[in-house]
């Protein structure tokens, strides 16, 4: 037990309850992803915003890149049981868009698809799209982000280190190599979903599958 407390604190997490329960600490940033890192050209890429909102939207990479952007620190819960604290992101956030009203979901709308290069896709309620802990992520640690972890544009969701936020998903929720989301009234399971990853997936409660393997 005494290791593992020394191993928090080298890590820098503070209090132990930002450890969920099943994970253990890392410094490195490891990289999972099922098939192979699709090639980016910036010239060629899009991003559009679709379904059920009042108008649907297509940026341009330029185009985007002009949007409000903010920056936040995150912990990120993988599902194959490591933990990385104090993470920086910056990116676009979706309430933003949707409060100065760049997006306009209907109101039926409940879910949003994260649909990502090579048909991959990712579910989660619009609630959790909307809070603070989730964004679309251009730069990590002050850099673009790399090839491997989802350049030009990836969902990122974690947990803030003082767990203000109502809800927090592992890691694989938030879509690399991004290009579109779509808003609709019933919820669709993504790839992972769709192998037996659990559709909640709340680290905190060691949500990880929906069935056995």
């Amino acid at each position: 037990m005494s290791g593992f407390f020394s191993r928090f604190k080298k890590s820098g997490g503070g209090e132990p309850r930002r450890l969920p329960p099943g994970q253990s600490l890392t410094e490195k940033f490891p990289v999972f992803h099922y098939g192979s890192v699709p090639r980016v050209d910036l010239a060629e890429w899009d991003f559009r915003v679709f379904g059920l909102v009042e108008e649907d939207a297509r940026w341009t990479w330029e185009e985007f890149s002009r949007l409000p952007r903010r920056k936040v620190v995150l912990d990120i819960h993988c599902v194959t049981h490591w933990t990385k604290l104090d993470t920086e992101w910056e990116g676009v956030f979706v309430r933003d868009l949707v409060e100065e009203g760049i997006i306009k979901p209907k109101p039926e709308a409940k879910y949003v698809i994260q649909h990502c290069e090579n048909d991959f896709t990712e579910n989660l309620p619009i609630d959790l799209v909307m809070a603070d802990n989730f964004l679309l992520a251009t730069r990590y640690a002050g850099e673009p982000l790399t090839l491997e972890h989802g350049y030009p544009l990836r969902g990122v969701t974690g947990s803030f280190p003082d767990r203000s936020e109502e809800k927090t998903v592992y890691l694989w929720k938030g879509g690399k190599w991004l290009r579109g989301l779509e808003f609709r009234e019933r919820d669709r399971p993504g790839f992972w979903e769709g192998g037996g990853y659990h559709n909640e997936a709340d680290p905190w409660k060691e949500q990880r599958f929906s069935r056995q393997f």
